[in-house]
């Protein structure tokens, strides 16, 4: 009757017991071991399992508040870091190696508040300023045929203008 109440006070508490047992112990003398070898494969595992680790922690300080009302999450988390730990899954290269690595690695930054800066401030970016502008890299011949052939252009519009004007009195 002894060890089935032990037995029972273990199964109702195996997520108190087991969840620093899996998340802490196991990884810490694992790590040891592994920095003790010369394969850089456990140093890999280890490695990437301690940094999601931290990336767990993180989001549970994070969202506290949250995590407080989801009554599965502490199994949920001891479930996860079986998966992470454990050598016949390879959980943590894998979560690594498909989502952490691409988010660090190859990155591309957008710098959203990026504005680019004038090759000169003092001047106003105004009718003068792109004139001269247009004079210094076409020359002044380019300028005069630029200003004629607008214009002609405002002129025939101006032509329509006043023939629709007076179509418009003549029908009237």
């Amino acid at each position: 009757m002894g060890s089935g109440s032990f037995l029972k006070l273990l199964a109702n508490n195996f997520d108190v017991l087991a969840g620093p047992l899996v998340s802490l112990a196991y990884p810490l003398y694992a790590s040891v071991r592994a920095i003790e070898t010369k394969s850089p494969v456990d140093d890999q595992q280890w490695l990437t399992y301690w940094v999601l680790y931290s990336f767990i922690t993180l989001f549970e300080l994070t969202f506290a508040p949250v995590i407080e009302w989801l009554p599965f999450w502490s199994y949920a988390k001891l479930f996860f870091n079986c998966w992470l730990v454990l050598p016949c899954f390879h959980g943590a290269a894998y979560v690594y190696d498909h989502f952490v690595r691409p988010m660090f690695v190859n990155r591309q930054i957008v710098n959203v508040w990026y504005v680019p800066r004038k090759e000169k401030l003092s001047k106003p970016d105004d009718v003068l300023s792109a004139a001269e502008r247009y004079i210094e890299q076409n020359g002044p011949e380019a300028f005069e045929k630029l200003i004629s052939k607008s214009t002609r252009g405002s002129n025939s519009k101006r032509k329509t203008k006043q023939s629709i004007l007076e179509e418009a009195a003549y029908l009237s």
